[in-house]
């Protein structure tokens, strides 16, 4: 059990993640399928809405270095997922699609400011505590908030997917006010340490690249897993599973790395996990069924976030001093490369092949560049 001073860096880091990256990046996952079937959006400008999320989520996070006191940045980013998300229940009074666009590439900035500052923060005070190893339960807060999110879309299914944008925006007001709560009092990034460790530059790069490419090869199961699961079933209590499970085997994977696999090298974690990753884009791929969607929710949600938490300590390992600006490359070069998922599907769409062929393509090519980047990771382990 952590320490009363640990106890609020790791609940606010959780509960800040599971509000940005559950509701601000991934709400709208499970809600597409239903505003599709409310008649306020077609799938067309669901990408595009997907697509713009991804654009600001870019500019968030070249953007975050810049608030010295991550907390500020953590503040702000959840204030504005929270409004965002509760925009978005008033858009059927609304003629343009544009709008929506707007909103979805201004909660992508604000989610990654939260993540960005989140890190940033939580690690910073951990590491001043010497309890670096409880890194890994804050990251289990992006699992819990997409099963959240993902339950409420799932018991709620047959309500107007408005009335799920309420009360989602609701959930983020409420965890945003717990995160300013939990984050009062001095923090470690707002002191100088007495003798800051020299930042190990050797392969910094790489991690970037690295990053951008999980970024690519994940965005496609994540964008459209729960729209593959309509398209084989209408029932919402069927097709509405497949994001609570993805969001649960992400908080249980993340869990279970930070219990039984502290000791291994971060670089062969994800190396396994974009492996089990690639695995799972593959399979609906491959053979369109509703069990296959299944396992494609458990193996890719099961890896996401044990890449990324991996790939972030390793950020925190390189520059232990200030890792806010690697983190923030990194962040970027990820959220450069799922803008090509959805834009790729869209523009295959475009050339006159059907909806199903443009995912397969999309989807082969992400399962290469993870398998790539999988075999290069384990080497360098």
């Amino acid at each position: 059990m952590p320490s009363p001073a640990i106890r609020p860096v790791v609940l606010g880091g959780l509960v800040a993640l599971a509000v940005a990256m559950g509701i601000g990046r991934f709400a709208f996952t499970p809600l597409m399928p239903l505003m599709i079937r409310d008649g306020g959006l077609d799938a067309a400008t669901g990408a595009e809405w997907a697509a713009a999320n991804y654009v600001g989520y870019l500019v968030g996070a070249l953007t975050a270095a810049r608030f010295a006191d991550p907390r500020r940045g953590l503040r702000l980013g959840l204030v504005g997922v929270a409004v965002t998300t509760l925009a978005m229940a008033g858009l059927g009074a609304v003629p343009t699609p544009l709008v929506g666009a707007g909103l979805r590439a201004a909660a992508g900035v604000f989610s990654a400011w939260a993540l960005v500052c989140a890190s940033a923060w939580g690690l910073a005070e951990l590491a001043r505590h010497r309890a670096e190893a409880l890194g890994a339960w804050i990251y289990t807060g992006v699992g819990l908030g997409i099963a959240l999110a993902g339950l409420l879309a799932w018991l709620g299914g047959r309500q107007p997917a408005d009335r799920l944008w309420l009360e989602l925006g609701l959930i983020a007001a409420l965890g945003a006010g717990l995160v300013w709560r939990f984050s009062r009092g001095p923090s470690a990034t707002a002191a100088v340490p007495r003798a800051a460790p020299a930042p190990d530059r050797s392969g910094q790069a790489a991690l970037v690249i690295c990053y951008g490419a999980f970024g690519f090869g994940y965005i496609v199961p994540a964008t459209f897993l729960p729209a593959m699961a309509r398209a084989l079933t209408p029932d919402p209590l069927v097709f509405g599973l497949a994001w609570p499970l993805f969001g649960l085997a992400a908080a249980l994977s993340v869990a279970g790395v930070a219990r039984w696999l502290k000791r291994t090298p971060r670089r062969r974690v994800w190396a396994v996990a974009q492996g089990l990753m690639a695995l799972g884009t593959a399979l609906p791929l491959a053979l369109p069924s509703l069990w296959t969607v299944a396992a494609s929710a458990l193996l890719v949600g099961g890896t996401f976030m044990v890449a990324t938490m991996a790939g972030l300590q390793l950020a925190r390992a390189a520059h232990p001093a200030d890792p806010t600006p690697l983190i923030a490359r990194m962040t970027a070069a990820f959220a450069a490369g799922q803008i090509a998922g959805p834009l790729m599907v869209r523009a295959l769409g475009l050339l006159d092949l059907a909806d199903g062929t443009a995912l397969a393509w999309t989807g082969a090519m992400a399962t290469v560049v993870l398998v790539g980047t999988a075999v290069w990771l384990w080497r360098e382990a």
